[in-house]
């Protein structure tokens, strides 16, 4: 396991206007990217904002922003991930995608709807995690709302994840709630854990502070920005899982458990 380059995009999204979004972010990452990276990690529904209006802005899994994403995934020699909206088999989906440079991808479907804000409604829940390695790490990638719900996000003692990552449209006002969650699923699952949030009012003029972080295993903070576009660049250290578990190795006396779908 070797360390890892990780570059985050804090930005402004603009409500329900693709290409617009898609233009941005080409332009925010061609100027905000000045080192080798190996993974690019956008916020949840980058490319439309948190809406409902899924009947007029999914796309199908061939659609323009998977192909922007191959595209942004061969310029900068990395994988890129972050959620958008999918039509599949006449249901909609708020999925995450991990596109690889060669065009090669896996998917999670957002399995916690946020029923506050009727996104269960309009969205199908997934029922399955995934994870993905990426230069010897094994990532959980989630989505926003899912990081209340530690069950889902709970760290396996016979395969576990070194990096969660939570992509997310968070509103400034539960902004605690985010700050204090993140790190509690870094050191309960002894894993290095970035969310990734956006900035500015959506359309439902919701205010969201991005708070963007990277907590390591032992709850450190690695990265942390608020209220401001960033596009930065950081490593996180493979030793430091090690060491955290090596030092405290309480996953093993993890209660076992099973989750029922």
């Amino acid at each position: 396991m070797d360390n890892l380059k990780i570059t985050v995009f804090q930005g402004y999204l603009f409500w329900e206007n693709t290409d617009k979004n898609l233009q941005n972010i080409t332009l925010r990452l061609s100027g905000g990217i000045r080192e080798k990276t190996d993974l690019i990690i956008l916020p949840e529904m980058f490319s439309t904002g948190f809406t409902m209006n899924a009947a007029a802005l999914a796309e199908p899994m061939e659609g323009k922003t998977m192909q922007w994403m191959h595209q942004t995934a061969k310029q900068h020699d990395c994988v890129v991930t972050g959620s958008i909206i999918i039509k599949e088999n006449d249901h909609y989906y708020n999925r995450l995608i991990w596109m690889r440079t060669d065009g090669t991808y896996e998917y999670y479907d957002k399995r916690h709807l946020f029923a506050l804000g009727k996104e269960h409604n309009t969205y199908t829940a997934g029922n399955k995690k995934i994870m993905v390695e990426l230069n010897g790490w094994k990532i959980c990638p989630m989505i926003c709302y899912d990081l209340r719900f530690p069950v889902w996000l709970r760290n396996l003692a016979d395969n576990p994840y070194d990096l969660l990552i939570v992509v997310a449209n968070w509103p400034e006002r539960r902004a605690l709630h985010w700050r204090t969650l993140l790190p509690a699923r870094a050191v309960e699952n002894q894993a290095y854990v970035i969310g990734v949030n956006r900035v500015g009012h959506d359309g439902n003029e919701v205010y969201h502070s991005g708070d963007s972080t990277c907590i390591d295993p032992n709850g450190n903070v690695v990265y942390y920005k608020r209220d401001e576009d960033d596009v930065y660049t950081f490593s996180i250290i493979a030793d430091e899982v090690k060491k955290a578990r090596r030092a405290l190795p309480f996953l093993k006396d993890a209660d076992e458990f099973e989750i029922n779908l």
